[in-house]
């Protein structure tokens, strides 16, 4: 897909890799952008090709109303999220159940509301941001990464499901980036601009899976090994961090 005059939907656009995603999006001569948040008078985007929505992933009818607010949408980027550090066996449930129905449940609303769209619009592409969590867990990240786990294997499932409506579905995964929902990580983190480019230029080349940065794609080449030896290493790399 080139980006160029196509019409766009941001998840979780109001701040972070959304807001990002948004000014690529417009730098690459996107037509038009919804740019949707949970509270959309949050936005800040001056432009014209801007339409605010509001989109809450928890609200089922947030969610119809977004799609049937955006009839003309070829590009869904799903990027909403949240992290709430909770613990899967002594940490809130509430807050463990909030993870999973935010990336996994909300995410997937979003495609089976806006897939008939794009297939109504010749088949168009969707991105789905991930997590290199999608494929470990760290010490205070169980409940995420569960949810990203889910989600990226559900981004696999749309894919083999879309594909006969011609909907390309790609997957994005990152480390730690520098936007809000990483503010307590101490180690190197990513400019947050580098995920739509990189994204981006994948769906250009009909990439179906894009890994962002050095740290996620040591992740992903080590699952073929031995699992402790895997996660000795992650936990030295953490404790390097932390004490530096």
């Amino acid at each position: 897909m080139n980006v160029t005059d196509q019409i766009a939907l941001v998840t979780g656009a109001n701040r972070g890799i959304g807001h990002q995603f948004v000014l690529e999006l417009l730098e690459r001569g996107a037509a038009k952008v919804y740019a949707t948040a949970r509270r959309p008078e949050s936005l800040d985007f001056d432009d014209p090709r801007v339409v605010p929505l509001r989109l809450d992933l928890l609200d089922h009818d947030s969610v119809v109303a977004a799609a049937a607010a955006a009839p003309d949408v070829t590009l869904l980027v799903n990027n909403a999220g949240i992290a709430t550090g909770a613990a899967l066996v002594t940490g809130d449930l509430a807050e463990v159940r909030r993870e999973m129905d935010t990336h996994f449940w909300g995410t997937l609303d979003v495609i089976r509301e806006l897939a008939p769209v794009l297939a109504a619009n010749g088949g168009g592409a969707i991105v789905n941001v991930l997590s290199a969590l999608s494929w470990f867990v760290a010490p205070g990240t169980g409940s995420y990464a569960v949810a990203k786990a889910a989600e990226w294997n559900m981004t696999n499932g749309v894919r083999l499901e879309l594909e006969a409506q011609g909907t390309h579905v790609q997957g994005v995964l990152l480390g730690a980036a520098d936007t809000d929902i990483s503010a307590g990580y101490d180690g190197p983190k990513i400019d947050p601009r580098d995920v739509p480019r990189r994204s981006l230029d994948g769906l250009s080349r009909g990439s179906i899976e894009v890994v962002v940065d050095d740290w996620t794609a040591m992740v992903k080449a080590s699952l073929a090994g031995e699992p402790a030896e895997f996660y000795a290493k992650i936990t030295g790399l953490l404790a390097g961090t932390r004490a530096a």
